[in-house]
């Protein structure tokens, strides 16, 4: 953090960990958890060895300083209490883990969840690669429930509209937003901007229209799952917790996952859409990283290097 995002003391936490646990602990430990671009992530520790996580929204804690999101517009800035509490009861009753809620004070923007021991299933891969199995089966639970519309949940279920009038569509928008804003910024993407517009639009017009939409995390790498004490699988950064096309999670696992992917891949996915939604999630992971540089993110080389990493891909897909 600059001098102008100061993070949070244990002083300045000790009210919400009260609140959380009750005063027969005592809060000695407050540590901001590296990684949080859009939320503060802090690990609590209590004078008897308990321990939780503290989720704090506020636009110090928010390093894309986005400004309010607006829910209808399922790719609009997926942050904030509200969106977490409505992701967290949906997931709670698709029967899907994530950590449970001890603790919300609305008026704060804050949120107290337990803290769960096992690590990150992108740690523990590497000497477990069975996790993958399980990580299929979470997957199949969370991709069985549908939504009545494409959208956020906390829109969707509250009876809201998504602006648009199909996944696709909104997808394509975001990709022409992307290709104007990577090419204004990046001088390989500016000399392909006219084919990468005519890509985009050819690979949607091959899409058939669909009334399913599926209930998927969003933005689901290994980092975004943590392991319980038992070796359960827990989801984590659920705001973003939509209705929407299947393929668009798809597209994200076989980024993030790699050659892993292949214990998560399942049949009868639309291979148009897969093509749409590779190079526009592919032209968000420029966007975005670009985007975040602009301001005070402490991890620049992190973000250049995922911004590169996709711009390359980006350049291929468009020679195709």
């Amino acid at each position: 953090m600059t001098a102008s995002r100061r993070p949070l003391t244990r002083a300045d936490l000790a009210p919400l960990a009260r609140a959380a646990v009750g005063g027969n602990r005592t809060l000695v430990d407050a540590t901001r958890l590296r990684g949080g671009s859009k939320k503060g992530v802090y690990r609590l520790a209590f004078d008897d060895g308990f321990s939780a996580i503290a989720y704090v929204w506020s636009p110090d804690e928010d390093y894309w300083d986005a400004g309010p999101s607006d829910l209808r517009d399922p790719f609009s800035h997926g942050t904030g209490l509200g969106l977490f509490a409505a992701a967290h009861d949906r997931l709670a009753a698709a029967g899907v883990r994530t950590p449970r809620l001890l603790h919300v004070d609305a008026e704060a923007r804050q949120a107290v969840v337990e803290d769960l021991p096992g690590g990150s299933l992108e740690a523990a891969l590497p000497r477990d690669p069975a996790l993958l199995d399980r990580l299929a089966a979470l997957l199949d639970i969370l991709h069985t429930h549908t939504g009545p519309r494409f959208g956020k949940v906390a829109l969707v279920d509250g009876g809201g509209t998504s602006y648009g009038t199909s996944c696709e569509q909104r997808v394509l928008e975001g990709a022409l937003r992307d290709i104007a804003e990577v090419a204004g910024r990046e001088p390989r993407a500016a000399a392909v901007r006219e084919r990468l517009v005519e890509r985009a639009g050819e690979l949607a017009a091959r899409v058939r229209p669909r009334e399913r939409h599926t209930l998927i995390h969003g933005e689901l790498g290994p980092d975004h799952v943590l392991l319980t004490q038992d070796g359960e699988l827990a989801l984590i950064d659920i705001e973003g917790l939509l209705y929407f096309d299947v393929e668009w999670e798809h597209v994200f696992l076989e980024i993030r996952f790699g050659d892993a992917y292949e214990a998560l891949r399942v049949p009868d996915l639309d291979e148009d859409r897969l093509r749409l939604y590779r190079l526009a999630m592919r032209l968000s992971l420029v966007a975005g990283p670009l985007r975040l540089l602009d301001g005070d993110f402490p991890f620049t080389e992190f973000m250049r290097g995922i911004a590169e990493h996709n711009l390359v891909h980006v350049l291929d897909l468009v020679r195709r």
